[in-house]
């Protein structure tokens, strides 16, 4: 590993080299995030799977400009202008940007206008005027006129051209404009020509001006939709005359006629290439930028939705609603398998409401159902209605479950792989009833964006979402653990040092030679060699198997430590695993060596506290308020429940059970100054909201969860 490079990225991310080789060391032996994280806290000095990432694409992207010097400094060479003091400036060059400029003069050039004025021999004119101390330049013009030059206008001009491209390729020039778009810039939106009726969704950019580092993401990115959409024009600059006045002072000497000519190139460079070369970048960064805090949102509120608190294991009634076609409905086993479905039509234009509390209550009755969850769209509430009103046993909740992306499942190679004869409103129920019983078990087989918890994702760098979300996914997986007997293909997946093939053959060994009765038995799955092995074992679970410790996060290759201190204490890993005051006898001190120290062991002895205990705590019922059906219901100053289904950079949105979705603005979400919602709500959060505006006709809610 290259010591400079090591330099330059513990000067980039604030962490000590030592621990960064370190890390480095372990990516490239094939450690993966969760893991580093979960298993290796000693090398990493407890460094998060945040942290952990940023230095894999740190990394990442340093490794690439290294590459793109080599590039530079080889091109420069072959072209014989490499100079010890060019070599030097490139070797310590670590900006991408400045390393661009340094290479802009020695790129191959297309045949731009000064190339073609170089060529006719116009060069040395250019070095003359450019020198700014001509003052006859009738004199100056005349040995460069000839067939293709044949007046002094066109010298001038094609010297101007080659000066504008001297100005345009100057690193110093480059840097103050953009030091200029940096501190000046603003960002403009106009509406297209005879576009105004057309783009009225973006009737708030007809004439619109902010300082570009004061956009938030979420107009930025409005505004780009926009122009993309050929509704919008938008426009990156400082002050033009101010910022030319600026250039002035560094390009133009005295008070001569070059000095003119000079000043003229000088307005032509800014105009054709300087500016919309800096705006280009800035735009790309303000999108960037923009698109990181899009996804920062997405990612954010697709942990939460992953994380929730599941019903667990039991008998599950799902439905997906409907009124002409009526509502589906399964039964759903404890291990997430199809029972049973049907059809009934309690609601309109049907009305066989008798008919169908009797379906339902015999099949409740029948396989003593523990749960019922009730998609949220068409014909939700009058559904969730329909059952309150039925007499069920007392332990049985009620959940109206976020059926987003269902219909997207329905239709997937997935669903028609788990269920070939079923069509597609059965597939949505069961998606339905399984997101009862474990959301993230069954939101991983849709694809993050079809969930609707996000801001802008359709117009955020596709490949860069997908990388994060997956990485998201990655991370809920593993924090949470999965059990081996029971996990889907796609859930194992996103299992730690696993992906699609080893999945799919854990299936195979699973279906064919029965479940796992311990973690050792990976070792016999195909292909799953050593490393893979080390990488997912702490993260899949074993219920009931031989060994107590393969139902914990605790890692395989810390099993004999713990036999060790149980067996120190005169006793064995059950009754460790029983007895709380076994355990408090241990000294953990007394463990500590150069591989294991007392982060791994404090790790080892939290899980000994609860072993295969979910740490998404369990599923609980919510209700809104049963008189409020339609938006017609909603009164200014209402105070009703509902539940958080989004959370933007400008506010949140909360069902409050009228089938859409109202707006609690940043401004409205506390009595205090609110800088990110993030901070004071989460998706899927229970809050009281009051009803601040109900425009029926553009079908918009504003609420507020101030206390007046």
């Amino acid at each position: 590993m290259e010591v400079q490079l090591l330099s330059q990225l513990s000067k980039t991310l604030n962490i000590r080299e030592s621990i960064l080789s370190k890390v480095i060391g372990l990516f490239e032996d094939g450690a993966t995030i969760p893991f580093i994280a979960r298993y290796r806290k000693e090398v990493t000095g407890g460094l998060d799977e945040v942290v952990i990432a940023e230095i894999e694409k740190s990394w990442k992207q340093i490794q690439e400009v290294i590459k793109r010097k080599e590039f530079v400094l080889t091109t420069i060479e072959e072209q014989g202008k490499l100079t010890d003091d060019l070599k030097k400036q490139i070797e310590n060059c670590w900006d991408t940007i400045e390393l661009e400029d340094i290479y802009l003069p020695f790129k191959q050039k297309r045949k731009t206008r000064g190339v073609k004025a170089i060529e006719l021999g116009l060069e040395p004119l250019a070095k003359l005027l450019f020198d700014q101390r001509e003052r006859d330049l009738s004199r100056a013009v005349k040995p460069y006129l000839n067939k293709e030059v044949p007046d002094e206008a066109a010298a001038l001009q094609g010297a101007r051209d080659i000066i504008a491209e001297w100005i345009n390729e100057n690193a110093n020039i480059r840097s103050r404009l953009r030091d200029s778009f940096e501190r000046h810039a603003t960002i403009q939106s106009k509406v297209g020509r005879g576009k105004k009726e057309k783009a009225v969704k973006y009737q708030d950019y007809y004439e619109f001006e902010q300082r570009l580092d004061r956009c938030p993401s979420h107009r930025i990115l409005a505004m780009f939709r926009g122009e993309n959409e050929g509704l919008l024009r938008i426009n990156i600059e400082p002050d033009p005359e101010r910022t030319l006045e600026q250039l002035e002072r560094i390009v133009c000497r005295g008070n001569t006629p070059a000095a003119d000519q000079v000043y003229e190139a000088l307005k032509d460079s800014y105009k054709r290439l300087l500016q919309p070369s800096i705006e280009t970048e800035f735009r790309q960064k303000a999108k960037e930028k923009a698109d990181l805090e899009a996804i920062e949102v997405f990612t954010n509120n697709l942990r939460q939705l992953l994380l929730a608190a599941p019903l667990g294991e039991k008998w599950v009634l799902g439905l997906d609603p409907g009124f002409r076609s009526g509502c589906k409905v399964v039964v759903i086993n404890p291990q997430g398998d199809l029972v049973t479905n049907n059809t009934i039509f309690p609601h309109p234009p049907q009305n066989k409401s008798s008919e169908a509390a009797s379906i339902v209550e015999g099949l409740i009755n029948k396989y003593k159902i523990e749960g019922v969850a009730i998609g949220n769209g068409t014909a939700g509430r009058e559904t969730m209605d329909f059952f309150q009103g039925l007499a069920l046993p007392n332990n049985i909740d009620l959940f109206m479950v976020n059926e987003a992306g269902a219909s997207i499942y329905s239709a997937s190679a997935i669903a028609r792989e788990e269920f070939p004869d079923k069509d597609l409103t059965v597939r949505g129920a069961v998606s339905i009833g399984r997101r009862l019983m474990d959301p993230l078990a069954e939101l991983v087989k849709i694809d993050p964006k079809s969930i609707g918890v996000g801001q802008y994702q359709h117009d955020v760098y596709q490949h860069l979402l997908k990388d994060s979300l997956t990485r998201t996914v990655e991370s809920c997986v593993n924090a949470v653990g999965i059990n081996l007997n029971t996990a889907s293909k796609h859930l194992l997946t996103y299992v730690s040092g696993l992906g699609p093939g080893l999945a799919q053959k854990i299936i195979e060994k699973r279906e064919n030679d029965g479940p796992f009765t311990s973690r050792t038995e990976l070792k016999k799955v195909s292909r799953l060699g050593d490393k893979a092995f080390e990488q997912c074992a702490g993260f899949l679970r074993i219920k009931n198997g031989k060994q107590p410790l393969d139902n914990t996060s605790v890692h395989p290759e810390r099993y004999a430590l713990v036999k060790t201190m149980a067996k120190d204490i005169g006793s064995n890993i059950d009754q460790l695993i029983q007895e709380k005051e076994l355990r408090r006898k241990i000294d953990l001190n007394q463990y500590i060596s150069e591989e294991v120290g007392l982060p791994t062991l404090r790790d080892i002895m939290k899980e000994l506290d609860k072993p295969g205990l979910d740490p998404r705590g369990a599923a609980k019922a919510f209700s809104f308020d049963r008189s409020i059906k339609s938006m017609e219901d909603l009164k200014v100053g209402m105070k009703l429940p509902g539940i958080v289904t989004n959370v933007t950079n400008f506010g949140a949105f909360v069902d409050v059970g009228v089938k859409q979705d109202g707006l609690v603005h940043i401004s409205q979400l506390a009595d205090t100054f609110v800088k990110n919602p993030a901070d004071h709500v989460k998706l899927n959060q229970k809050v009281m909201v009051r009803i601040v505006e109900v425009d029926i006709k553009r079908n918009r809610i504003q609420l507020s969860m101030k206390s007046n």
